[in-house]
Order: C-alpha cells, then sequence, then structure tokens
C-alpha cells in the first residue's frame, strides 16, 4: 500500500472529531473522502497532511510512518479550498514558490513551469496575478503549484467548492485525466455525491469520525453497508416498516426498515406488468421531467416513492391509478442489514441501474 491509515483518532477539545479510522490505498488511485460537513474529512487529511497532529494511530507513506515528520518532509502537495495563492505573484511565480523553497536550481524551475503550464492549460497566462484569473484558472495554477516539487501524494480539500456549477462540472473531468497522467495517489475532500462519483477510483464514506465503507463508487452505490451508507448515497425512500411493502415480509422476527432507491422501482399501466401478485396500487402524485426521462412520485399505502420512467413508454398522469411494482430493497434493523429481492416475483428481473 502507497498509504496506511491504522487507528486514527483524534480529539478537538471534548469533541471526538475522528475515531479509529483504518484504512490503505493502492498507489496512483484517487480517492474521494464523502460524507455530510463536521464528518471528520477535513481533519483526516490535514492530519495526513501534517497540519493536524493526531491522538494515536499510525500514517504510512511507502513503509515509512510520518507521524513526527512536519509538512514539508513528507512528499506532499496540498490544494486548499480557497487556492490560497500568493496575490502579489504571477502564475509563473506561484508555481515555481515550492521549487524555489527546494533551491532547484534555474533551469530545472523553467523546465518545470513550462510543464506544468502546459499540462494545466494555463499557456499565455503566466504574467498574470490572480486576480486578474477566472475562478477555474486560478484552480488551476494551485494544482500546478501543488504538483510542481513532484510530492508523492496529492491532498485536496473540497477543490471545487469555490467554483461555480459549470466550470465545476468541467474541472471534474479535467482534474481525472489530469490525475491518470500524471500518475499521482490523491485523496480529495467533498460532500457532493456526483462529485466523488464522477471522478474517484475509490470512496471512502466518512461519519461522526468514523469510516463507514471504503470501496468502488459502483461497489458502495449497489452495496451499502450500513443504512447511513444507504441513506447517504443515491436518493432513496425510507420505509419505517417493510413488511407493508408487497414481497417484503421479514422473516427473521425482528421489525426491519426498508430504504428503497428510484432504479428498483417499476411503474405503469396495470397491464403492463405480468406479474399482479407483487405489484401495489400507487396514485400518481407528480410528474417531473428531466430530459432524457420522467421523474415520477407515487404515493403507496400512504409512502411516497420516487422513481423513473422512460419517454418511449404512455406518458402517466397526476391523479392516475398506476401499478407498481418494487424489485428490491435495502432492509436493516438493529442486529443487522442486507438486500432483499420481491419474493412474490415469478421470475428473475433486470435491476435498471
Amino acid at each position: 500500500m502507497h498509504v496506511e491509515v491504522r487507528g486514527l483518532d483524534k480529539h478537538f477539545g471534548d469533541f471526538h472529531a475522528v475515531k479509529d479510522v483504518n484504512f490503505g490505498i493502492t498507489k496512483g488511485h484517487l480517492i474521494g473522502l464523502l460524507g455530510p460537513s463536521g464528518g471528520g474529512k477535513t481533519s483526516i487529511l490535514r492530519m495526513l497532511a501534517g497540519l493536524e497532529t493526531p491522538d494515536s494511530g499510525e500514517i504510512i507513506f511507502h513503509g515509512t510512518k510520518v507521524n513526527n515528520l512536519p509538512p514539508q518532509e513528507r512528499e506532499i502537495g496540498f490544494v486548499f479550498q480557497n487556492y490560497a495563492l500568493f496575490k502579489h505573484m504571477t502564475v509563473y511565480e506561484n508555481i515555481a514558490f515550492g521549487l524555489k523553497v527546494k533551491k532547484a536550481n534555474k533551469s530545472a524551475i523553467q523546465n518545470r513551469v513550462a510543464e506544468l503550464v502546459e499540462l494545466t492549460g494555463l499557456k499565455g497566462f503566466e504574467k498574470r496575478y490572480p486576480h486578474q484569473l477566472s475562478g477555474g484558472q486560478r484552480q488551476r495554477v494551485a494544482f500546478a503549484r501543488a504538483l510542481a516539487p513532484e510530492p508523492q501524494l496529492l491532498l485536496l480539500d473540497e477543490p471545487f467548492a469555490a467554483i461555480d456549477a459549470k466550470i465545476r462540472q468541467e474541472l471534474r473531468a479535467w482534474l481525472r485525466e489530469l490525475i491518470e497522467r500524471v500518475g499521482i495517489t490523491s485523496i480529495f475532500v467533498t460532500h457532493d455525491q456526483a462529485e466523488a462519483i464522477e471522478v474517484a477510483d475509490e470512496i471512502m464514506i466518512i461519519n461522526q469520525g468514523r469510516l463507514e465503507q471504503k470501496g468502488t463508487p459502483w461497489d458502495i452505490y449497489k452495496e451499502p453497508k450500513t443504512p447511513f451508507v444507504a441513506t447517504f448515497v443515491g436518493q432513496s425512500t425510507l420505509i419505517e416498516n417493510a413488511s407493508e411493502l408487497k414481497g417484503f415480509d421479514n422473516t427473521d422476527g425482528n421489525k426491519a426498515k426498508a430504504l428503497i432507491r428510484p432504479e428498483y422501482i417499476e411503474v405503469g399501466n396495470i397491464n403492463e406488468f405480468k406479474m399482479a401478485s407483487a405489484t401495489e396500487l400507487g396514485i400518481v402524485k407528480h410528474l417531473h421531467f428531466r430530459g432524457s426521462e420522467w421523474l415520477v412520485e407515487v404515493e403507496v399505502n400512504g409512502h411516497k416513492l420516487v422513481t423513473y420512467r422512460s419517454l418511449e413508454k404512455e406518458t402517466l398522469a397526476p391523479g392516475q391509478e398506476i401499478a407498481v411494482l418494487v424489485h428490491r430493497a435495502y432492509l436493516f434493523n438493529d442486529e443487522r442489514s442486507w438486500i432483499q429481492e420481491n419474493g412474490l416475483k415469478e421470475d428473475p428481473m433486470p435491476v435498471f441501474i
């Protein structure tokens, strides 16, 4: 493992910010730390950077424990949420700053800055100052400055938070491509699910100081390990008693709750379904046009479910009585959690993800 964290723990006064966190990261991977605000993501990142000291635990980079090393000796690059560019320095001077601190020779600095200016799409902006740049350009300068000393690990604290939505979307794709080209192990903090799913090789879900789950975006979405992950990642509806839904009677004697995602629900006219025994009757409450599909809100037995419907199928209408088939649900109780298929379906059905 390129990065290992063992038993990481951190208090800020009476607040327990990070609680016994353990993980490993493969070299060259881009990892997203995802979770709600105040969950401990940035505290973990700052301890990796050496900007905070853990109360206990070990931080290991390529086989060497770095707990007692200052930030400048950890071979890291750090991109701050607000860029933290030097306002009195040009783009060229900002990028060159870390190399000058390392006392690189003038020729090496010129070559490295020229390489990064080309790599980050900043050619022609070398003599401009930060106030003369757009938000996206300033963020690119921050990336280039962090990469200039050729760090072994790149840390990014909500790198796109201060950028408007359209530019943020463009920078996500750019960052993914940049990391792949450079091949540097990278960890970025975000509370934006779409950002983490689109950009990261793996996601670590952090909540209340604990690591809830680590895995690929697909694995975390398809097989959440905890109720928090199931509710936090993706859109879902919570049903307090799963047995109120057809086909989801709980047999272990302990009442289970159900989380149902839109893609696990199929809706339509009653004559569209062959498995009448597994369907519920519902009333269409709202329809939202989403360009490529309809988002349908439907009420079933007092519960509001949300799902999608293809534009190629017959259009539904608010107030219409329809059939609703829940293919699968994420069930959990005080003892365990599991994914359950609708037990009344006569034939296995595809999962529409």
